[in-house]
């Protein structure tokens, strides 16, 4: 089944869904609203083995992955939106091995940048600075947390665009709406 916006499957889906092999890591912890909260999400990705050799992910980094992809504002996540997480996930798991060249399990500042680049986050060293102060452990960023810094790099991108009408690098938000996007993530 090709990936659709939105959620649940496409009309008559249901069968295909069940075919494909994420399907069973999802309604392993779905249950009957065939949504998984971030609760649900921890043991899902841990049971499919997706953080490789890395350690779990957080309960912090699920809920930063589930609003990443939150559209309406449940808290939770279809079947689709964990599609699109785990095709993410496999993404940035790549860049994170490519980079932490000596094998640690993390990465260093200049390594993360060099990461961050190659994903089209071009960072001022400012900003790099305070990413690693919010997100490193003795200035080295684990995998969990490679993903939780990933995550929120793309929700407050994806906000900023859609503000950024004219596609210069600058947007005007209101008070309550920059509240609103920097809370939700």
């Amino acid at each position: 089944m090709a990936y659709q916006g939105g959620y649940g499957a496409a009309p008559g889906g249901h069968a295909t869904m069940q075919q494909d092999p994420l399907y069973g890591y999802f309604a392993a912890v779905a249950g009957q609203d065939s949504q998984i909260s971030a609760d649900e999400l921890q043991p899902c990705l841990t049971q499919s083995g997706i953080s490789g050799t890395y350690k779990p992910f957080s309960m912090e980094t699920c809920r930063l992955m589930i609003s990443m992809l939150d559209k309406d504002f449940s808290n939770t996540m279809g079947f689709n939106e964990f599609k699109e997480l785990w095709q993410v996930l496999n993404s940035w798991k790549s860049t994170f091995m490519s980079y932490d060249r000596d094998r640690s399990g993390t990465v260093e500042s200049n390594e993360l940048q060099h990461a961050l680049n190659s994903m089209g986050f071009h960072l001022s060293p400012q900003a790099m600075n305070i990413i690693m102060k919010r997100h490193s452990s003795g200035g080295r960023i684990s995998f969990d947390e490679f993903v939780g810094c990933c995550t929120k790099l793309r929700a407050l991108t994806d906000q900023f665009r859609r503000r950024d009408h004219s596609q210069t690098g600058a947007a005007t938000f209101q008070y309550d709406d920059f509240i609103q996007v920097t809370m939700s993530i």
